[in-house]
């Protein structure tokens, strides 16, 4: 007599690219997890409230925002599954970007959401091998949790932010000697300025995010900011400039531009107070990073941060 009893180990595991074909039903995986446990991961948590109505809707929109935005050749748009039997039951989003450095181009990835239905989360490693390879691509991770610390350092990330600068940029001094002129970033300025930083500024407008340039006499200067609130008091969050010096240098006709739009304070990425700004530093969740290029302090262009707003 042979037994009845099926194995209840998984079979037929692969881990793969994920393609179009695939989202509604990773839309579906995401939002039954958020429904049938409160055991979530930090990231996920953060997730779930950022003032979305449901978690259908928010991942919905996560990947409608990938299918559309610029991907460099060779690298997934959305990231990786692992599939078992023809059903999906984890998944690693990584955001892949082009970043220029004057006529210089290389490769970021942004790690985002990572789930693993808990029946297979011994193929875990399967997501965790697709990793880039290889010492052309810079990993950020942005958004780790606590627990997670340790387990990056070990894996070669080095910590490259740990804090956050709240500044009130209207209360700065005027810039001396130069006239400043802010526009937006839709419209081109009558001032030499990067063509990489113009079509950063508009696929990041496409995203909701206010861009701006600071227009000089001698140059136009490219800003990106992410609407969000800190203890209910709506802010702009600092995505990307140059430099933090240009923050700084322009700082109180970039007040006024955005306190017109009924944003008071700035926050930007910080190691510590930042000269020339008004206001107070805290330590926060640190910024990690694994690559070539270590990233600069004001640049969170193509993140999770930048695109989605987390």
């Amino acid at each position: 007599m042979h037994s009845t009893h099926q194995s209840s180990t998984p079979s037929n595991v692969r881990c793969r690219e994920i393609g179009e074909a695939d989202i509604p039903e990773l839309v579906n995986l995401l939002s039954r997890f958020e429904l049938r446990t409160t055991s979530l991961t930090e990231r996920l948590k953060t997730y779930a409230h950022r003032g979305y109505r449901g978690p259908p809707k928010f991942w919905q929109h996560i990947f409608l925002g990938l299918s559309r935005r610029s991907v460099p050749v060779g690298f997934p748009r959305y990231g990786y599954v692992i599939e078992s039997e023809g059903k999906l039951v984890g998944l690693l989003i990584q955001i892949f970007s082009t970043i220029w450095k004057g006529e210089t181009a290389s490769i970021r990835c942004c790690g985002s959401a990572l789930y693993v239905d808990p029946a297979f989360r011994v193929y875990g490693s399967l997501l965790a091998s697709r990793r880039p390879k290889g010492k052309s691509v810079t990993l950020l991770n942005i958004t780790a949790g606590p627990h997670t610390h340790k387990m990056l350092e070990a894996s070669g990330f080095t910590e490259y932010c740990n804090g956050m600068f709240a500044a009130i940029p209207i209360f700065s001094r005027i810039p001396k000697n130069e006239h400043v002129r802010i526009i937006d970033g839709h419209h081109e300025p009558n001032a030499p300025f990067n063509p990489h930083d113009r079509e950063l500024l508009l696929e990041h407008a496409d995203f909701g995010c206010t861009i701006m340039w600071c227009v000089t006499d001698e140059q136009a200067y490219p800003f990106v900011f992410r609407s969000r609130f800190v203890k209910c008091v709506p802010c702009a969050q600092l995505v990307y400039s140059s430099s933090v010096e240009d923050l700084v240098r322009f700082a109180q006709p970039i007040g006024f531009y955005l306190a017109r739009r009924l944003k008071l304070m700035v926050i930007l990425d910080a190691n510590g107070p930042v000269p020339g700004l008004l206001g107070a530093y805290r330590i926060k969740l640190p910024r990690f990073f694994l690559g070539p290029d270590r990233p600069r302090i004001g640049d969170l262009a193509y993140t999770e941060t930048a695109l989605f707003g987390i």
